[in-house]
């Protein structure tokens, strides 16, 4: 529907949609059902099981090791295809069984509720499904109900929606049937009410406008599903790195080929040689490992409440430069409270404790009466129409008004009853809200006779009373100015006033009785408590956290300020000056986003404006977020995160679901996905380092003519069986201490910068080295090639466990990291090397491999020979400490 609604009388909107107060007929409504479909937005489709596995091959490593298994088939060499099958079976399974978890967890997360409608049909009120809505239908909702399609209010009573979800507002909105300006931005539409909306307190009538994907909620939930969302940093560099990979093995490969051909080999000798480069260039071994590591990754996320639901996102938190923030529910609770109280003579008193719970202290100044306080509470739980109830159990419970329910609050808080005080003063008389007059009112019996008691916006208040209770000196100049002193700080501002009802009158708005003025309560949303330490966690981790929000921007500075986000109003960007800067691509809004730590009273789409300009910055950028109008910022955003509690069409839209809502539990799944980056890395290390040995002893004997030290088979051995068991155990390595004191790894970054290749060059120059003497000195004693092969083959496997350990962290020393961290690795490296002396005495293995025994002698000059890469590597990593080499990936 193209129609501005909100900008219809109530009778035009009927009129244009042929519809009746008295509602449509049965008939008229099967017609409109099945034109427009059921009220309903489509479930995103999830993923099959098959759909699942099919999707692990899109790994950029994958694809390589397919296509080396598909050319060693073509080439007859069943052994080495075999070995490379079975390794991408085993990381196809371990990715799929993964991913399906994560989508059942998300899944398990929905709430499928039969929704209900009291709904206008033939001039009867009917219950029907929600589903069954149509345009023209006229729906009844009250206090508790929620909004089942966007509807054009025609009768309201006290009718308070809210509409955080989408819009951002923690606050309820009064709703109107009057016309609105047709420019007017959804969260000012007080004309209207979306579906999905929660009614909070009072009762109204609307002709149903749009259903299913037509209401404001399905257009954006479309929106979402329709964009693209962001590769993650690691896609991005196993892409990069695949690209290396291939490139190196074409290029090394031809070389070497071209020299073999030139000394006169025979060609199928030199397509088995460039097979054996092929395989040893390739770390097959990695997919595995780098599967395990995101893995590990996840479950821990898991029990620190983040639910991952695609591998290759574990490590995008990690990554991520600028954190973009939704206020309501996120950074704060969602829930008002009464945070102070201002007497009339000026006395700020401080209330603690959050939300709607009764649980907290009021600091009343040593030596002034609690009475008058409690004079204030008093009036403001009878002039009230709210209820917070503590269950046996200790929880609370509430219903109706946000404010309300915080007066009650606070009432607890001070030892007062709310159901002991009704009670104990019934009510005579009251005067309801209403937007247009801002104020309520109520005339109740109490043991000193009939009382009335006021509350509302202070300037209306302030206007009806002519004293300040207890005596002093009436100004209320002086009142409505420290209530507007509240209100730059953040504070929505509430007045409160009493005083002795006129007999015989009834109450009225134009019948009050002389009043006085109790005090001020000041409220807020507070923040969550574990907020501020968790942004100056993520702030010391070199992450910038803005806040991106629907409401205020005093409400909203007051927040950044108590978050330690923001101090002054330069930094509050609201979306009415984005607006009047232009283009959202240009260099004005960019810079403007690029200064801003608070982006206030902004609409869903300037959200996903803000994080494209800050991609177009370079930032990689994760958006948090729980209700409908974020979804498609998390989408757009290269990570988006939702909470737990909040919309479905959030949920379904982001890679992370943060089950308790906490921002905290945000800022351990960057510390986690840094940890899993840093497995990575070290598994990278490992499994290169043992490919350039690989290469580089192949390469050493091409060129000077002599015979292969290792074939392909065996290469495979290595990379898949022997050392694919200790990089799997590498990949469960404890994470460093100071990784949240390091700035985040920019995905332009590549896994090979300057530290890696240092390391990567350094341990496997060291082991090609050791290997090319002894290779030498076997072929000069006499001994067999396929005796000397074998012996090559334990040296490497020897030096693969020595190795393991230095890699364990490419700063500290090996010897200074407890084997606690990783038991396993211990295990790893006896299981690898077991199995393969295993190998060299069972027959079979024996023939697959070419090996044979070895002498228990011949092992342990092995392991002396081998002992050097452990030193030299310990000895490099000492010098780059002390030369402060750049850990751009540490």
């Amino acid at each position: 529907m193209s129609h501005a609604w909100h900008a219809l009388s109530a009778e035009q909107a009927l009129a244009r949609l042929d519809a009746s107060p008295a509602g449509l007929s049965e008939e008229a409504a099967a017609e409109r059902l099945a034109r427009h479909g059921l009220n309903r937005l489509p479930e995103p489709r999830r993923p099959t099981p098959l759909e699942i596995l099919v999707r692990q091959f899109s790994s950029p490593l994958v694809i390589v090791l397919v296509v080396a298994g598909m050319l060693a088939a073509l080439l007859g060499d069943y052994k080495d295809a075999g070995f490379i099958a079975a390794v991408v079976l085993l990381d196809v399974i371990i990715g799929a069984v993964q991913e399906w978890r994560a989508e059942q967890s998300a899944a398990s997360l929905q709430h499928y509720l039969v929704a209900k409608a009291r709904v206008m049909r033939d001039g009867a009120v009917i219950s029907l499904l929600s589903e069954q809505l149509v345009p023209g239908d006229i729906v009844l909702i009250e206090s508790g109900d929620r909004v089942p399609a966007d509807l054009r209010l025609l009768d309201v009573n006290e009718l308070t929606l809210d509409e955080a979800f989408l819009t951002g507002e923690s606050l309820p909105v009064h709703k109107t049937v009057d016309q609105v300006a047709a420019e007017a931005v959804a969260g000012d539409r007080r004309s209207l009410a979306y579906a999905g909306a929660t009614v909070s307190t009072g009762r109204g009538r609307g002709l149903v406008f749009a259903t299913g994907t037509d209401t404001e909620v399905g257009r954006i939930a479309i929106a979402s599903q329709a964009e693209d969302g962001a590769k993650p940093p690691l896609v991005i560099r196993m892409e990069r790195f695949a690209r290396q990979v291939t490139i190196a093995v074409v290029a090394f490969g031809t070389i070497l080929g071209a020299i073999s051909l030139s000394r006169g080999l025979a060609p199928t000798e030199v397509f088995v040689f460039m097979v054996a480069m092929a395989v040893s260039a390739i770390p097959e071994g990695l997919p595995v490992a780098m599967t395990v590591a995101l893995s590990l990754a996840s479950r821990k996320m898991a029990s620190r409440n983040v639910i991952v639901r695609r591998l290759d996102a574990v490590e995008s938190l990690g990554s991520c430069t600028v954190v973009a923030s939704d206020k309501t529910g996120t950074l704060t609770v969602n829930q008002q409270t009464v945070r102070v109280v201002v007497l009339p003579d000026g006395t700020a008193i401080d209330v603690s404790g959050e939300g709607y719970r009764g649980e907290g202290e009021v600091a009343v100044p040593a030596g002034m009466p609690r009475e008058a306080v409690l004079g204030l509470a008093r009036a403001a739980v009878l002039c009230n129409e709210a209820t917070l109830v503590r269950k046996p159990t200790g929880d609370w419970t509430h219903s109706g008004d946000a404010m309300d329910v915080a007066l009650l609050a606070l009432a607890w808080k001070l030892g007062l009853d709310p159901a002991i005080e009704r009670r104990a003063n019934p009510l005579a008389g009251s005067i309801p809200f209403e937007s247009a007059r801002r104020w309520a009112a109520v005339q109740y019996d109490s043991a000193t006779g009939p009382q009335v008691a006021l509350k509302g916006a202070v300037e209306d208040v302030v206007a009806r009373c002519g004293q300040v209770c207890g005596g002093g000196i009436w100004n209320p100049a002086a009142v409505v100015t420290r209530a507007e002193s509240l209100a730059a700080d953040g504070y929505r501002v509430l007045a409160v006033a009493a005083g002795s009802a006129i007999p015989g009158i009834h109450l009225a708005p134009d019948t009050l009785p002389p009043l006085a003025l109790l005090g001020l309560a000041a409220f807020i949303d507070p923040v969550r408590p574990e907020a501020p330490p968790a942004i100056a966690t993520a702030q010391n981790a070199g992450v910038r956290v803005v806040m991106i929000t629907g409401d205020h921007p005093l409400t909203s500075l007051s927040i950044a300020r108590t978050l330690g986000l923001a101090t002054t109003e330069a930094a509050v960007c609201t979306g009415a000056e984005l607006r009047a800067l232009g283009d959202p691509a240009g260099e004005a809004f960019r810079n403007a986003v690029m200064r801003g730590r608070v982006f206030a009273r902004v609409a869903p789409e300037q959200k996903v404006q803000i994080v494209q300009a800050l991609q177009a910055a370079g930032e990689f950028v994760a958006v948090t977020g729980d209700g409908v109008n974020d979804a498609p910022a998390l989408r757009t955003a290269h990570l988006g995160v939702a909470m737990g509690s909040g919309t479905d069409v959030a949920r379904d839209t982001a890679a992370m679901i943060v089950t308790d809502d906490n921002i905290a539990s945000i800022v351990a799944g960057i510390e986690e996905g840094r940890f899993a980056y840093a497995n990575v890395r070290k598994v990278t290390l490992l499994l290169v380092s043992t490919s350039i040995a690989e290469m580089t002893l192949i390469a050493a004997t091409v060129v000077l003519g002599l015979p292969l030290p290792l074939l392909a088979v065996q290469i495979l051995w290595l990379n898949l069986v022997t050392n694919g068991i200790q990089d799997v155990a590498l990949a469960f390595e404890a994470g460093e201490p100071g990784v949240m004191e390091q700035p985040p790894v920019r995905p332009s970054v590549g896994i090979f910068d300057r530290a890696m290749i240092s390391q990567v060059m350094v341990g496997g120059l060291t082991m090609a080295v050791l290997c090319f003497a002894a290779w030498l000195a076997l072929l000069e004693s006499g001994r067999p090639e396929a005796e000397a092969r074998g012996m090559i083959l334990a040296l490497l496997v020897v030096m693969q466990s020595y190795h393991v350990f230095s890699c364990r962290s490419e700063r500290r020393s090996a010897f200074r990291i407890p084997i606690r961290n990783n038991r396993l690795l211990v295990g790893g490296a006896a299981v690898a090397l077991a199995i393969h002396v295993a190998a060299t005495e069972w027959p079979l293995m024996q023939s697959l491999l070419g090996v044979e025994p070895l002498p228990l002698a011949t092992w342990a000059l092995i392991a002396l020979l081998a002992a050097p890469v452990l030193l030299v590597m310990e000895a490099w990593k000492r010098w780059a400490r002390r030369m402060v080499l750049p850990r751009t990936g540490d």
